[in-house]
């Protein structure tokens, strides 16, 4: 019976174990903000009856068998070592139980969990915040799943909050019109040629980015050796869906052209007011990507089923992004910034550099070994200048156990980046968070300034023609 239980635990899969060695401890960090304050919410038997059955690796160890080989192992869960309710001082100002709360996300966020039990704890934030009635963080290994499949898990437990029996929606990810056999044609054979030449160009430029190039010292990389070991901050802000649609819809570009540019912009006007010489310093982001074939979050019942698309699981690579750099000519039409992400994204996109990548990794892991490839990856982050994931929300508001959601965020923690930021979307609200190296970046100054960057790209592009 024991030889047969072993033979039928699951074995880790490749990132996985990247993201859970010696060199690399990785964590998404998802926030749930309430309408209300939490009130008859029967945690546990919710964690049990619904949160656990989604997916076996919830009540699961990972372990390393006589061969070396790393699977998941099922164990008896105790939910009192998983679930936590933190107390703060009683009688306080909402500015103060907003700020406990922001030192109690990041201090969380950088405490390892222990091996010895899955990876993954709740916190309960019964306590007013300025964005929230009460909130509840989900901490959870990045080696458990990507961001795709561990939200998905999450949206599995939550229902519509006008008509729990109707399914959330997502925006769609098709194509805005189909296109005629002959533009089909002549397009194909363009994005062939281009794709040939931006293949070898973007691979190489990876190549030597993940292994002898670094990016200059700037006010948003330290460069310093341990930056995962030291304290960061956690915040974010919300821009309006809308106003992304109609700077989207002037300037003839994608949702994610506008996002871009508005976060490369601000970026790049922050490291000028702290350095000015950092302004034009080559400087990267390191892009997670999707690569699953999909067009939207599937059920839980579709995710477990489905395992030939293999949906669950870490299904990303990683694209380097130059982070253009700020001269006259944009600081006087920061249109520019638009123009040039939407130009880098298209060019990005007649590539198949990440494909190359994702073999490479392969490659090298069978002849290497799974911590090598962690090195591998580390010195990719390490070199680069930030780290920027996105995630797509649902349309319409969800609630938990009739506890109305008014607004959700995630980030990543563990990573030896000075800067990381996510962006989600969410009943037209897209919420960027920063996750920032606490005492080296001024969090609160580049807040502003990606939000000033936002307001002048949304006036420049109104007065557009």
């Amino acid at each position: 019976m024991e030889y047969l239980k072993e033979e039928q635990e699951e074995p880790v899969s490749p990132m996985g174990q990247y993201f859970n060695s010696s060199v690399l401890c990785i964590y998404i960090i998802g926030v749930l903000e309430f309408e209300v304050p939490i009130h008859d919410l029967q945690t546990f038997a919710l964690i049990k009856d619904v949160f656990l059955p989604i997916n076996p690796r919830f009540s699961s160890v990972m372990v390393q068998d006589k061969d070396g080989e790393k699977r998941w192992k099922q164990v008896d869960v105790n939910l009192k070592e998983h679930v936590h309710f933190p107390k703060f001082p009683k009688g306080k100002t909402v500015e103060s139980y907003d700020k406990f709360f922001h030192d109690y996300l990041s201090s969380m966020a950088m405490e390892q969990l222990p091996q010895s039990k899955p990876l993954w704890s709740i916190h309960i934030i019964n306590y007013p915040t300025n964005d929230a009635s009460s909130s509840i963080i989900f901490k959870l290994h990045h080696a458990l799943g990507d961001g795709y499949s561990l939200v998905g898990a999450l949206l599995s437990c939550l229902q519509r909050a006008d008509d729990p029996s109707l399914p959330l929606s997502f925006p769609s990810l098709r194509p805005s019109k189909p296109q005629s056999s002959t533009e089909n044609f002549w397009r194909r054979f363009s994005w062939m040629c281009s794709s040939a030449f931006n293949t070898v160009s973007d691979f190489g430029w990876s190549v030597l980015k993940s292994s002898i190039i670094s990016d200059d010292e700037t006010p948003i990389r330290s460069g310093d050796e341990g930056t995962e070991f030291r304290p960061i901050c956690i915040s974010s802000m919300d821009f309006s869906i809308d106003h992304i649609k109609d700077i989207k819809s002037r300037l003839g570009v994608t949702i994610n052209d506008v996002i871009t540019g508005i976060v490369f912009y601000g970026t790049r006007l922050y490291m000028q007011d702290m350095d000015s010489k950092s302004k034009t310093a080559d400087s990267t982001a390191l892009v997670l990507l999707n690569t699953r074939n999909i067009e939207g979050y599937q059920s839980i019942n579709e995710m477990l089923n489905n395992k030939a698309k293999g949906p669950w699981g870490n299904k990303i690579s990683f694209l380097h992004v130059p982070i253009p750099k700020l001269n006259q000519n944009k600081m006087s039409n920061p249109l520019d910034f638009i123009w040039d992400s939407h130009n880098i994204i298209k060019r990005k996109k007649q590539s198949l550099a990440v494909a190359l990548t994702g073999i490479l990794l392969d490659t090298e892991s069978k002849f290497r070994g799974q911590e090598a490839v962690a090195k591998h990856l580390r010195g990719t982050v390490t070199k680069s200048s930030a780290v920027i994931s996105s995630l797509v929300g649902p349309m319409q508001q969800m609630s938990l156990a009739n506890h109305p959601v008014k607004g959700l965020y995630f980030t990543l923690a563990g990573g030896p980046e000075s800067l990381a930021i996510s962006i989600m979307s969410y009943v037209g609200v897209l919420r960027v968070t920063l996750k920032t190296e606490k005492d080296f970046i001024d969090e609160e100054k580049l807040k502003s300034c990606i939000q000033s960057a936002f307001q002048m790209i949304l006036e420049a592009a109104t007065a557009h023609s």
